[in-house]
């Protein structure tokens, strides 16, 4: 399996479609045209990881803003599930955050406690809950991984 920065529109249709048909982006209501315009968004990084050709799963990253590295979306083709592809593209991630920064940052949503226990032996510990945020009766969990303080920290 290779993991790369996002190159074409097919990958990046491709992706869209794969999030907009998964959990937990179905009940946070999010379809394939918004999705599709967070592939393309030039402020995010995209990292798809492929097999054989084939787009296996990918990882959105954000590195600016009030939380640098936070890892906006993660997902992996259900074919591919339990192969351990999310935990390379999770540590592919969080390389390419800790060159420039302490701090890892996800989200997780409240009905989804099984990945938010996978994000905490990951070593990602909550920091807080944002109460109805993007969908009415759920909250999103925020998540942080660290090598250290911000003032610490020498980037690489």
């Amino acid at each position: 399996m290779d993991i790369s920065r996002l190159k074409n529109e097919s990958d990046a249709r491709i992706c869209a479609k794969m999030m907009a048909e998964s959990e937990p982006w179905r009940t946070l209501q999010r379809d394939e045209a918004a999705s599709y315009k967070i592939m393309i968004d030039p402020i995010r990084e995209v990292y798809i990881a492929k097999q054989d050709d084939s787009v296996v799963g990918f990882v959105v990253l954000v590195m600016q803003g009030a939380f640098v590295g936070y890892i906006q979306s993660i997902c992996v083709a259900p074919i591919n599930r339990g192969q351990g592809v999310g935990k390379k593209l999770m540590t592919y991630a969080e390389s390419r955050i800790f060159q420039q920064s302490p701090n890892a940052f996800i989200c997780v949503s409240s009905f989804n406690p099984r990945v938010q226990t996978l994000y905490q032996n990951l070593g990602y510990e909550t920091i807080g809950e944002i109460k109805d945020y993007i969908v009415s009766g759920h909250s999103e969990i925020l998540m942080r991984k660290s090598i250290g303080a911000i003032n610490d920290f020498v980037q690489k």
